[in-house]
This record gives C-alpha cells, sequence and structure tokens, in this order.
C-alpha cells in the first residue's frame, strides 16, 4: 500500500518514503499551556493521531516516534501566572499554572481517543544543557552564533540574541515569502536595533518579574559587533572578541523550542512535521531557518503537513465575536467520541466549521453505530480484522471524509450481515479512535425516568442528564459525576447508571412501578384482545407518563397481542 500525504513545503501530494522504515519519526506542534486548550487546537491533536495510527498500521508500532511537545515556557504564560497568584513567587506560580493546565489538556485529548505519543517533551527541561546530551536550546543558538546566522543586539528591552535571515539564501520557502519583496514595517516593526525586519529572537534578557535562566554565549567574531552592540568590531581586537563570553539572565524565543526538543528526539532531519495553518509562518518557517542553520542540513523535515483553521458556527472564533469555545466546554456537553467524529467529517486541510447541529448528527449517527456494536467492540483485539479497507482510502493524505463514507457501508452491512462483517464495522470504528461504541447510553438523547411524574422530571433535568452523560463518557473525575448526580437528585429523584451508559431517573421504588407497570400491561393485553384500542391507547399513555416504552408484538405460538417494554 503506497501512502500519499500533501507536503506544505513543495505544494504537492507525493508518496511518502520514510528516511528509515523502521524509525519512522513525527514532530507536531503542541499546546501552550497557559489556558484551557480551544476547539481549534482539537483539529491537530485529532488529525495527526490518526496519522499516527495509520503510520503505526504500516510500519509497526514499534517503528514509529510520535513527538508533541508542550510550551510551558511563554510570555502569556507570565501573564497568566502573574494574575491568577500574585501571592506567590513568580516560579512557582508559572508552575502551578502550567501544570493544571497541561493537566487538563492530557484529560481532554484522552476524552477525544487520542493516542498518548511516544514523547511529550516540555520546553522548560531543553533550556540549557542537558545531563543525557540531549539538543537543547541554549547549544543550539550557540551553533547559530558560531555559524554567523545569528547576532547579539540590544533593544528597548535589554539584551537579545537575534536570528539573521538574511544569512539564509532561500528564507521564506515554506511561506512563500521572500525576503526581497518584504516592504520594512509593512508587517513587522523596523527595530533600529535589527539587522533585518524580519530577523527574530532567539534568546531575550529577562526582566524582574519575568523566568529566566542563566545563558553564557560566545559572539562570533564574524558578527561585526560585540556583545552589547556597543562597540564595532574594528575597535576590538581579534583576542577580545575571541575571548568574551556573554551572560545574559533570559529565555528562550518561541520558535527555538519546537528546533531543540524535535532534535532532541528525532534527530536533525525527520519524517513529518506538522500543525495548524497558522503556524506556516512565522513558526514553523523559522525552525527550518534555525535548524537548517545550525545543523548545517539541506531540510529539516521531508514533509510538512498543517490543518485547517476550525469556525464556529460559520465565523471565525475570538472572544470578541463571543463564540470561543474551549474543549473541556464542549466535552462538559458531548462524550470526546462527537468532537472526534464531527472533525473527521471534513478533510484536515480544508476549514471545519463547528456546529451545534452537526455535533448533534454525529451523536447521533454514534448512537446508531453503538447500539449496534455494544458488546462486539469489547472482543479481545485478536478478534477484529485487520482495517484493510479503511487504512487504504486513509493512504490517500488522509482522505476522513471517505473513510467515513466507507464505514457506513460497512455498518450498514453489518446490520443484516454476518459477525464477520459486524467485525469488520467494529475494526474500522476502532482503528478510526472511537473510545465508547460499547455504550450506546452515553449518544442517548432521549432521557429515560421512571415513575409518576417522569416525563416532567426527565424534562426539567434534560440539561443535567446529557452533562452526566458526557461526564461518564469522557472519564471525569468521580467528584465531577457525583457533583451532576446530587443536582439532579436534588429534583427528588433517584440517578441510575447502567452498564451501558443508560442514565435512569427513578422517581419511587424501583419495585413498586416495575409491579404498576406490569398491572398495566395486563390490562392493556385484555383490552388489546377485546378490540378496545381506544383504552388500549390511553393505558399506554399512562405507562408513556411513568416512561415505560412499550413494543407490541403477536405470541409466535397463539397469535395474541403482546406487549413488552423496551428497555
Amino acid at each position: 500500500m503506497e501512502l500519499r500525504l500533501y507536503d506544505t513545503l513543495s505544494r504537492e501530494k507525493r508518496a511518502f518514503v520514510p528516511l528509515d522504515k523502521n524509525n519512522v519519526r513525527m514532530y507536531v506542534c503542541g499546546p501552550t499551556v497557559y489556558d484551557f486548550a480551544h476547539i481549534g487546537n482539537a483539529r491537530p491533536v485529532i488529525v495527526f493521531d490518526v496519522l499516527f495510527r495509520l503510520l503505526r498500521h504500516l510500519y509497526g508500532e514499534a517503528h514509529v516516534t510520535y513527538v508533541r511537545n508542550i510550551t510551558d515556557v511563554d510570555d502569556k504564560i507570565n501573564a497568566r501566572a502573574l494574575r491568577d497568584h500574585p501571592d506567590l513567587p513568580l516560579n512557582d506560580a508559572i508552575r502551578k499554572v502550567t501544570e493544571a493546565t497541561a493537566s487538563q489538556f492530557q484529560a481532554d485529548v484522552e476524552a477525544l481517543g487520542c493516542l498518548t505519543p511516544t514523547y511529550q517533551p516540555r520546553a522548560t527541561d531543553f533550556v540549557l544543557p542537558r545531563p543525557d546530551g540531549r539538543t537543547d536550546m541554549k547549544s543550539l543558538i550557540q551553533q547559530l552564533l558560531d555559524r554567523n546566522h545569528a547576532y547579539l543586539a540590544t533593544g528597548s528591552e535589554g539584551k537579545e540574541i537575534l536570528f539573521d535571515v538574511s544569512s539564509m539564501q532561500d528564507y521564506g520557502a515554506l511561506s512563500k515569502r521572500r525576503l526581497d519583496q518584504q516592504i520594512p514595517g509593512a508587517r513587522i516593526a523596523v527595530d533600529s536595533h535589527k539587522r533585518n525586519a524580519e530577523d527574530f529572537v532567539l534568546w531575550k534578557e529577562s526582566g524582574a518579574k519575568e523566568p529566566g535562566w542563566n545563558g553564557e554565549f560566545k559572539p562570533n567574531p564574524k558578527s561585526g559587533y560585540d556583545a552589547e552592540f556597543t562597540i564595532p568590531r574594528e575597535n576590538a581586537s581579534e583576542l577580545q572578541l575571541n575571548s568574551r563570553v556573554v551572560a545574559i539572565h533570559g529565555r528562550p524565543g518561541w520558535h527555538i523550542e519546537c528546533s531543540a526538543m524535535s532534535a532532541a528526539y528525532l534527530d536533525k532531519v525527520f519524517d513529518i512535521h506538522g500543525g495548524g495553518l497558522d503556524l506556516i509562518f512565522p513558526h514553523h518557517e523559522n525552525e527550518i531557518a534555525q535548524s537548517r542553520c545550525a545543523h548545517g542540513t539541506e531540510g529539516m523535515a521531508n514533509f510538512w503537513m498543517h490543518n485547517g483553521f476550525v469556525e464556529v458556527e460559520g465565523r471565525k472564533m475570538s472572544k470578541s465575536e463571543g463564540n470561543f469555545v474551549t474543549i473541556r466546554e464542549l466535552l462538559e456537553k458531548w462524550p470526546g467520541d462527537v468532537l472526534r467524529l464531527q472533525m473527521l467529517m471534513t478533510h484536515y486541510r480544508s476549514p471545519s466549521d463547528w456546529t451545534e447541529a452537526r455535533a448533534a448528527q454525529a451523536n447521533a449517527e454514534l448512537e446508531d453505530w453503538a447500539f449496534l456494536l455494544q458488546s462486539h467492540y469489547e472482543f479481545p483485539e485478536h478478534a477484529f480484522p485487520p482495517p484493510a479497507e479503511i487504512s487504504k482510502i486513509l493512504a490517500d493524505d488522509l482522505d476522513t471524509p471517505n473513510a467515513l463514507t466507507l464505514l457506513r457501508e460497512q455498518y450498514s452491512r453489518a446490520k443484516k450481515g454476518t459477525i464477520s462483517q459486524m467485525l469488520e464495522f467494529a475494526s474500522s470504528c476502532r482503528f478510526l479512535g472511537f473510545r465508547n461504541l460499547d455504550r450506546p447510553g452515553y449518544f442517548e438523547q432521549i432521557n429515560l425516568a421512571i415513575g409518576a411524574g417522569a416525563s416532567e422530571a426527565a424534562s426539567k433535568n434534560a440539561r443535567r442528564i446529557q452533562a452526566l452523560r458526557a461526564a461518564y463518557a469522557n472519564n471525569a473525575p468521580s467528584e465531577a459525576t457525583s457533583s451532576i448526580t446530587s443536582e439532579i437528585e436534588k429534583s427528588g429523584v433517584r440517578v441510575e447508571v447502567n452498564p451501558k451508559g443508560k442514565v435512569i431517573l427513578v422517581l419511587g421504588q424501583r419495585s413498586e412501578i416495575d409491579a404498576q407497570a406490569k398491572a398495566l400491561i395486563d390490562l392493556r393485553n385484555v383490552a388489546r384482545a377485546n378490540k378496545n384500542f381506544a383504552e388500549a391507547d390511553r393505558l399506554r399513555g399512562v405507562l408513556a407518563e411513568m416512561g415505560v416504552t412499550l413494543r407490541d408484538f403477536k405470541d409466535p405460538d397463539t397469535g395474541e397481542p403482546k406487549s413488552e417494554i423496551m428497555r
């Protein structure tokens, strides 16, 4: 099977051939953990999880390395730490913010059905040289200085080490932005300490209320100036320039983080680098510049893959528009499988529109699939056939819309087919990462209550019942499910959740309700036998008010009308 992927750098879809088929390597930019991840952040997580699954299928689980970083040093994090924890020392406040948000991110992506990447490095662990010798940011910056791709300067906020974009002949190839076509000041303010408007920060001095590391750097004599950007090279001796070591208590720029962490685990050149469309420029463009110039390589990754933007209800998501939605907010209402399915309905390179209507559509479809599969989804791994058909479709640049078309065809066959067709459908669902298709109750949108006043109780608690289903589906902490349950039970009902995820509100004693329902069903069967259909309909209505839904049928032996409770 040939895997074909679209490469943003070459602007073409081409055959994927790994650098080493025994070690297929992929890096994807992860979250900056200063706040809960929004729905747009869910898209690359899901998209590249599908690719991770496909690569593991094609090359073997032991032969694929997937790295997704965590950015835990950033000016937004600093601001959030100072705002939320003003009484704590800065480093403690930052740690409190990043640990909480990183933990929440992990819980969210698990609920979305995503596999855990092979490595999830945190930026703060790769700032300074490491005992294990893995690539670090400070050493990469020194390599850029040594190769004359970076220079030291003093700006309005202190000392900086900047990347010199003019030192790289083909800078801008990924985003197709040619330096000789840029108008200074058109996009980026031209700072007097920069040689070029597009020059970007590798390291910057930290203030008193900013985190920092003690970085010592040796300027390159060829750069033309000394570290403090004050003594022209012609006024300093070669000995002075060669021996000077500049100490800057500071922090790394954003882009150097990913160059270091990708090289730390995947080497200087690897197979696939992924992320959202918004990262092409400047982040990925600058990653390429740093990595190639520091390592002296012709490339950084053989394929650059980018997913499209996510809108909300047809509009660009923003807080000012009032449509900024986090993954956590949606997971409080929907099972993660619903978010996953809706994301997969659109090809990863096209724009995706998150809407409540499409979420409800995805939920209804998953309910159908789950009612069909149920216990089959719990079979041991060896019981399922290889996902041959669906992997072949996905091998064409992750064509998830057509993969879902196949899934629906397999569902139709499985409904009226053999056990092998059922397992083929289940295998495809599992391959796409759906978690809860053994519990149809998680996706039910009909709220079930039994006992006197059942209909009113179900209606009154509809929002809480949906939240409880979502909490169970998404493995929320027991405190969360207990809190929702308590809120429901304040209305005078008891909450039951059966092994298939069905939430039932019970008004009264279960034994008394069952006895009353049986008596009414017996009376209704008599009415039907006597062709007193008006009375039979009235009794059905009474049962419905108790939350009892009936299935009518004829006794196969006697031909007499019978009824049973639909569970």
